[in-house]
């Protein structure tokens, strides 16, 4: 059933216009583009979507013009997660599965829970799950790591089916890679390091940056699942400065920086996100433009 987590998904930006609205036209053609670019799979309301600033009906809307834009071209994940079980619990239970394949959920934030907690909270999510479940450990922005030990128990559930590891200790990728189930998924949520995970074992990412170099990150995670390793590295080093450019001011703004630039969509965030430095959006410009 995850067999279409192998490859690149890209965790999609959520255009805004000027005045903060959604720009469902900046919608359609970042969903366009990804797919054009032969990307594997799309992810909705990440963190790159900034899905913590939408409204409940905004989500509604959002979900409901990206399923039709995409109209089953790509299998869809969806990001509900957050620091209230009970609440994550009753996102869960409303996911329309006919319209997604899976779910990603990321460890609880701010609460700062035990490692039996993440089990416990992720055992509550899979009892009520319909679709699989994909889980998110990203330690920088939670401010708590899911250890090796604690994946590697929770992968033992049956609808558990793979991580979006982004922790930046690889040797913690490296022991998930070693002792999980054969059918779990281990997924790089860090661009930098997607194509070495890929190369030792893992199956793929969730990237942000592959949504403004569709066509060139998907690629890369091709050639290295198939273990063409010269022609991967030779794509990760010529995209190595944009990867910097794309985080140096945090996320989403590098990244929606890069897709005004390639005319998909506006550069506009939510406070408290700010567009990138000037200065940066030069150094943006001028990568692209060589």
């Amino acid at each position: 059933m995850s067999d279409f987590l192998r490859g690149t998904g890209v965790a999609l930006a959520t255009p805004f216009n000027k005045d903060g609205s959604i720009d469902y036209e900046g919608v359609t053609s970042l969903v366009n583009f990804c797919i054009e670019g032969s990307v594997e799979y799309l992810v909705v309301l990440g963190t790159t979507g900034e899905s913590v600033t939408l409204s409940k009906e905004e989500k509604k809307k959002l979900i409901g013009h990206i399923v039709a834009v995409n109209n089953k071209r790509l299998p869809l994940v969806l990001g509900v997660g957050g620091n209230n079980t009970s609440v994550v619990l009753e996102e869960v239970k409303e996911v329309n599965s006919d319209d997604f394949d899976a779910i990603l959920s990321v460890v609880p934030m701010y609460n700062k829970p035990s490692q039996e907690g993440v089990y416990e909270h992720y055992k509550a999510i899979s009892k009520v799950s319909r679709l699989p479940i994909i889980l998110y450990n990203v330690p920088s922005r939670t401010g708590a790591n899911m250890t090796a030990e604690t994946t590697l128990r929770l992968a033992q559930l049956d609808n558990v089916v793979g991580v979006k590891e982004a922790v930046g200790d690889f040797t913690q990728v490296l022991k998930i890679i070693k002792d999980k189930p054969v059918d779990f998924k281990v997924i790089s949520g860090d661009d930098a390091l997607a194509l070495p995970a890929v190369t030792a074992g893992g199956d793929g990412v969730i990237s942000v940056i592959g949504q403004g170099f569709p066509v060139e990150f998907s690629e890369m995670i091709r050639l290295g699942l198939s273990g063409d390793i010269k022609k991967a590295y030779s794509i990760l080093y010529k995209l190595m400065p944009v990867l910097d450019y794309a985080f140096e001011e945090g996320n989403p703004a590098g990244i929606k920086s890069i897709l005004k630039v390639r005319g998909i969509c506006d550069d506009h965030l939510r406070l408290p996100l700010i567009p990138v430095s000037s200065a940066l959006a030069e150094k943006i410009k001028a990568y692209i433009a060589q």
